[in-house]
């Protein structure tokens, strides 16, 4: 991820944070397993070690299969994911925020 959102700039850069960072910022449609690793620029294999957790946490959800690719997302009902939801934009509002009173600082 040449450009890393301001999420993962502060939490820092692993596998599961690039996926679950990938799905918010895309939860309006849905992936295949091979989808979501390459968007998120992980591997396919390292995808795999926690997805079943993802699965079993109801943190994503099977929405439909398309020929033999099942599809995913993000879910949106989950309580979890609703709050990570929130904190995830909070923290990109904040640090944007931030950003523009330095300028504003910087300017006068």
């Amino acid at each position: 991820m040449e450009n890393k959102t301001i999420f993962l700039q502060i939490f820092g850069d692993s596998p599961i944070l690039r996926v679950l960072d990938f799905l918010i910022v895309n939860e309006d449609f849905d992936y295949s397993m091979t989808d979501i690793a390459n968007l998120s620029e992980i591997g396919y294999s390292t995808l795999k070690l926690f997805w079943n957790r993802l699965e079993k946490e109801k943190i994503i959800i099977k929405t439909r299969i398309v020929g033999k690719a099942k599809m995913y997302k993000l879910n949106l009902n989950n309580p979890i994911i609703k709050k990570f939801r929130d904190f995830y934009w909070e923290t990109t509002k904040q640090r944007i925020h931030e950003s523009i009173e330095e300028e504003i600082l910087i300017k006068h």
